[in-house]
C-alpha cells in the first residue's frame, strides 16, 4: 500500500464507477447533497461509507447562483472589437474577460485564460451549454474547495463518509479532445506520489507522482457524459484516508516551473 501525505491508498483489483441518474434539474438554492442521495436511493445505487462522488461543476454552480444571463451583460470596447473580428458574441465574450484573472493566449478566435482560482483553460470556464435557459451562461464556481468541503459536509449529515471531487471538461496542452478533471476536491488527497519509492528493480522514483483526482475524474465521466442529464458519478473501492485539510492547491503548478506560459 501507498500513504502520501494524508492519502491511503492500496492497490485494487477493480473499481466499481456508476452513475446517478433521476437528478432534478439544479436550480439556485437546490440542496445537492440530499438530492444526490435520495435520486442514488431511488435507482437502486445507495451510497456507501468510502465512496467517492464525483459531481459536475456545473450543477454545483447552478446550485450556489453562478450564472448570469447574457442581457444583463454590457460589453467593454475591447470585447466588442474583439467579438466583431472572430464573429462572437461580445456578451459572452465579455463574461469570459471578467473571469479572467489574464489572458495567457490568444490565437484566432480561441481565447487561453487563467481564472481567479489558477485555472488555465479555454474561455475562463464559461459555458452556454445545459445552462438551463437560452441566453444564460454558466461560470466556475467561486472557491470549487469550498463547493466541494459543502457537499461532503451535507452527505455526512446524511450518514455517508464520502470524498468528493468537483469536476470540469478541460482541454489539454498537445493532445486532441478533452477529459474531466478535478477542480475542487474535499476529504482525500488529489496526488498519490511515489517518490523516494523503488520499481521491482530496485530503480527510485525522484519525480513520478500521479494526480490521483485527475484520474477518478475522468474516469467519472465515463459514466456522465454530457449530453445523458447524469452530472454524478460514484467511484467505489478506491480506498481512501479521510483528509479534511486537502484542496486542489498541489495540482496546480506555480508559473515559475512553467514551461509554457
Amino acid at each position: 500500500m501507498w500513504s502520501v501525505g494524508r492519502c491511503y491508498v492500496q492497490p485494487v483489483s477493480g473499481l466499481q464507477i456508476f452513475g446517478v441518474p433521476g437528478l432534478p434539474e439544479i436550480v439556485e438554492g437546490t440542496d445537492l447533497a440530499a438530492s444526490i442521495v435520495a435520486a442514488a436511493t431511488a435507482a437502486g445505487l445507495a451510497l456507501a461509507k468510502g465512496d467517492i462522488v464525483v459531481v459536475t461543476s456545473k450543477i454545483v454552480s447552478k446550485a450556489e447562483g453562478r450564472t448570469i444571463e447574457l442581457a444583463d451583460v454590457e460589453p467593454s470596447a475591447f470585447a466588442i472589437e474583439w467579438s466583431a473580428t472572430w464573429d462572437k458574441d461580445p456578451s459572452v465574450i465579455e463574461v469570459v474577460l471578467r473571469e479572467a484573472k489574464r489572458i495567457v493566449r490568444q490565437s484566432g478566435p480561441v481565447l487561453i485564460t487563467e481564472t481567479h482560482h489558477g485555472f488555465v483553460c479555454a474561455n475562463s470556464g464559461v459555458d452556454q451549454s445545459s445552462s438551463g435557459a437560452h441566453g444564460r451562461l454558466v461560470l466556475l464556481p467561486t472557491d470549487p474547495d469550498a463547493s466541494a468541503r459543502r457537499l461532503r459536509a451535507g452527505l455526512a449529515a446524511l450518514g455517508i463518509d464520502a470524498a468528493v471531487i468537483i469536476s470540469d471538461t478541460f482541454g489539454r496542452a498537445w493532445r486532441e479532445g478533452q477529459t474531466d478533471i478535478a477542480i475542487g476536491i474535499a476529504g482525500m488527497h488529489p496526488i498519490r506520489s511515489y517518490i523516494g519509492q523503488f520499481d521491482p528493480h530496485g530503480h527510485e522514483f525522484k519525480v513520478q507522482a500521479v494526480c490521483l483526482a485527475d484520474e477518478l475524474a475522468g474516469a467519472a465521466e465515463l459514466v456522465k457524459g454530457n449530453i445523458s442529464r447524469v452530472p454524478v458519478g460514484v467511484i467505489r473501492g478506491c480506498e481512501w484516508e479521510i483528509d479534511d485539510t486537502a484542496t486542489i492547491a498541489p495540482v496546480l503548478r506555480d508559473q515559475s516551473r512553467d514551461l509554457f506560459r
